[in-house]
């Protein structure tokens, strides 16, 4: 793409976004505009245009906001006042919605559990939540059942969904309390700095964490998908993703419902369904996440896979020898890729289509917006301070950490865990006394600034002396025959300095060993090669499709700790060749020289 077209993609692209300003920008950091309020006026502008559809269920924001404030007179019933945390288990479903609403009118704080915890993980969510109230839906009672002795009896159980032995019935108590408008003044003294959500990290790498996420975030984000997708109230957005995490409760919901669109929801993601739903439902937009788009791309052929009516997908993690075939196979007319984190400050949007690219940021933007990639040691894990003890920019094609300025707008709302939040900013960067959101994530550019996702630092690792990016790995494993998905990582061998490449594959008919060789050694530098590889049925993953890595790591390549086909790097063979425990014994000796 020329300089000019360029050009003229990001003009119209910070156009669009300039259009949308005026609705949102009241609820700058501090202002009383709320959530609430911006919902309320998209009521306001057409009561009864569908809100919330799933399945034969349709509601209307006329029915959507009667049934919040319906919500929010049981919770001033139960005492629950400003700046109070409930808490809320539940699978996507209008009811989802409902509740963290009611919530919101009142200016009560809804800490959004994440639907796959049980036992001690689910109870350490709640711990830090501080809740008093727990909405708990019918279908989840089992999970909270493993974490019920852990969490005590001080939090109040309340059902919704079928009753729930000891727990209160919400859904009763609400049909029996007054719709109506709430005060005027009932949100008197809430600004939007305050807390709309806690929104939990995934807890790939340990109990997950508590993000604060205020008003003023949640329209940021709103504003956000309104200039990428400039949703109005004629889009009927899907979201399969779950609504406790911020792609789908916030971004694809959030989009839709603060414009006045029609949210369109599943109760889960479905390769088989997902484009039946679309088809019936006149779907215009949906979010995806980038394993999702493979999900779909690895599904048999579906009849109604080019028979609907979307206009533009949007979303993050789209490798690039997924985007093409995707968009091809499936007739999307645009994909829009972006970057951020729930609890973030460095955003990129990719406004012209450049494949396998987070975005472009001309360097002026990234002065203003004061991002940064910045050098960084992957074998200690930190970055890279020059003589005068500040950080160093990186070069063009080099791998950085990402680090954002950290000011009003530019903000870092943190975690309800203060050393939590500490350990993501980074202080003293470039001069004495200024911080930087640490965004934990290794990017590159390059000469027309395009940025690219490299890895999550503590996925990248040192072997042979060279850094190995799992996600660059995985991409190339990924394009091998009969690959339905990788999962990269590095494992501790004996006597060996830095972590060895494995590959956790899960394959189909067609895939071949040798062949899978046979790539890996034309397309992949001799360090970046895994050395090992281990193929099962599925890889566990969060509910947001991460690949969870902490327990393969520890469990490693022995063949006696995994029931799974196990394979060994054999350099004198040439070939991968099955890892049994005399090869096992031999490697961890050194007989066998890695």
């Amino acid at each position: 793409m020329s300089g000019f077209n360029r050009l003229t993609t990001n003009v119209r692209f910070l156009g669009a976004m300039s259009r949308s300003l005026p609705k949102v920008l009241r609820m700058r950091p501090g202002s009383g505009r709320t959530v609430a309020d911006v919902f309320e006026a998209a009521v306001e502008a057409d009561p009864d245009h569908p809100a919330l559809v799933m399945g034969d269920t349709t509601m209307t924001y006329a029915e959507l906001d009667r049934e919040a404030n319906r919500v929010a007179r049981w919770a001033q019933a139960q005492g629950i006042a400003m700046g109070d945390v409930v808490a809320l288990l539940m699978e996507n479903r209008p009811e989802f919605v409902v509740h963290w609403m009611g919530l919101a009118k009142i200016g009560a704080v809804t800490a959004l559990i994440n639907t796959n915890l049980s036992g001690h993980p689910l109870a350490h969510s709640l711990g830090v939540s501080k809740a008093r109230h727990l909405i708990l839906d019918k279908a989840l009672d089992e999970h909270f059942a493993t974490a019920r002795d852990e969490v005590g009896s001080d939090l109040e159980v309340w059902s919704s969904g079928g009753e729930i032995a000891g727990a209160s019935d919400l859904d009763a108590d609400r049909a029996g309390r007054s719709g109506a408008s709430l005060p005027s003044d009932v949100r008197r003294g809430l600004d939007s700095s305050d807390n709309l959500f806690y929104i939990y990290t995934s807890g790939t790498t340990g109990l997950p964490k508590a993000a604060n996420f205020s008003h003023f975030r949640f329209g940021t984000v709103a504003l956000a998908v309104t200039g990428i997708t400039k949703v109005g109230p004629g889009d009927r957005m899907y979201v399969c993703l779950p609504l406790y995490h911020s792609a789908g409760g916030v971004m694809a919901l959030g989009g839709a419902i603060l414009n006045g669109a029609t949210a369109v929801l599943a109760r889960k993601f479905s390769a088989s369904h997902f484009w039946e739903d679309c088809v019936r439902h006149d779907v215009t937009l949906f979010q995806y996440i980038g394993e999702l788009c493979r999900y779909l791309l690895n599904a048999p052929e579906h009849p109604d896979e080019r028979r609907h009516k979307i206009r533009l997908c949007v979303g993050n993690g789209l490798r690039g020898e997924v985007w093409e075939p995707f968009q091809e196979r499936f007739g999307i007319p645009e994909i829009v890729e972006f970057y951020g984190a729930t609890e973030g400050n460095v955003v990129f949007v990719n406004g012209d289509n450049k494949v396998g690219s987070i975005g472009r940021l001309p360097r002026l933007v990234q002065k203003l917006q004061g991002m940064h990639l910045v050098k960084f040691d992957v074998e200690n894990e930190e970055v890279v301070r020059g003589k005068h003890g500040f950080c160093l920019d990186c070069e063009i094609g080099e791998a950085g950490e990402a680090i954002g300025r950290i000011t009003n707008v530019g903000r870092f709302e943190g975690y309800t865990d203060e050393k939590a939040s500490e350990k993501k900013v980074l202080r003293d960067v470039f001069e004495k006394g200024d911080a930087y959101f640490r965004t934990g994530d290794l990017l590159r550019r390059d000469d027309e600034d395009y940025f690219y996702f490299v890895d999550r630092i503590g996925d990248t690792f040192r072997w042979k002396g060279e850094n190995v990016s799992t996600g660059e790995v995985a991409e190339v494993l990924s394009l091998c025959a009969g690959v339905k998905e990788a999962n990269v990582y590095g494992v501790t061998v004996e006597g060996a300095d830095g972590r060895a490449g494995m590959a956790s594959l899960v394959v189909a008919d067609g895939f071949d060993i040798a062949q899978l060789h046979r790539q890996v050694a034309e397309q992949l530098a001799s360090y970046s090669r895994p050395l090992f590889v281990r193929l099962g049925r599925e890889i566990e993953i969060t509910g947001t499709f991460k690949h969870r890595k902490v327990d393969a790591v520890k469990e490693g390549f022995d063949p006696e700790q995994i029931a799974d086909p196990l394979y060994f790097l054999d350099a004198q063979a040439g070939a991968y060749l099955p890892l049994d425990a005399a090869r096992y014994r031999a490697i961890q000796s050194g007989e066998i020289r890695v």
